[in-house]
């Protein structure tokens, strides 16, 4: 039989740096998790994506038993790893920060393909491109069709 589910959990952590500090410790606390016991799984699961910002659904069970998905890095981190920056524009449609090639928006979509509502790549794209546009971050080269 199933378990029932109580609740569910959005937290952005670095991957391989979860311990029970806040924004961790209280989130988790406040619904009853065991904290050490997320921070053990969640380390041991993203060993290989040291320092990346990952977001985890957590599912909450009424037994206080807990799963969770670890999702990719948001597109935002991603381009801003591409162009070598740490933040994008405070004015994105007067100051432009950088600039991103349709090829890097690719890899990028690519790598997103599985959290993004896209089927085709070309969409997914176009997501991670109006995103970049959104930062203060030019977009060159030819779009594809």
């Amino acid at each position: 039989m199933a378990k029932e589910i109580t609740g569910s959990l959005k937290l952005q952590i670095r991957g391989g740096a979860a311990n029970p500090s806040p924004p961790v410790g209280p989130a988790l606390g406040a619904k009853g998790l065991n904290i050490m016991e997320f921070c053990k799984q969640f380390n041991a699961r993203t060993q290989d994506k040291q320092g990346q910002l990952l977001p985890a659904v957590v599912t909450i069970y009424a037994d206080k038993s807990f799963d969770f998905v670890i999702k990719t890095p948001p597109a935002a981190v991603l381009i801003l790893e591409t162009i070598k920056l740490k933040k994008g524009s405070s004015e994105p449609n007067r100051d432009k920060v950088g600039s991103i090639t349709w090829d890097q928006i690719k890899t990028i979509a690519e790598t997103k393909m599985v959290d993004l509502n896209a089927f085709k790549i070309e969409s997914a794209m176009k997501q991670v491109a109006g995103t970049a546009r959104s930062m203060g971050v030019k977009v060159t080269g030819t779009a594809p069709n």
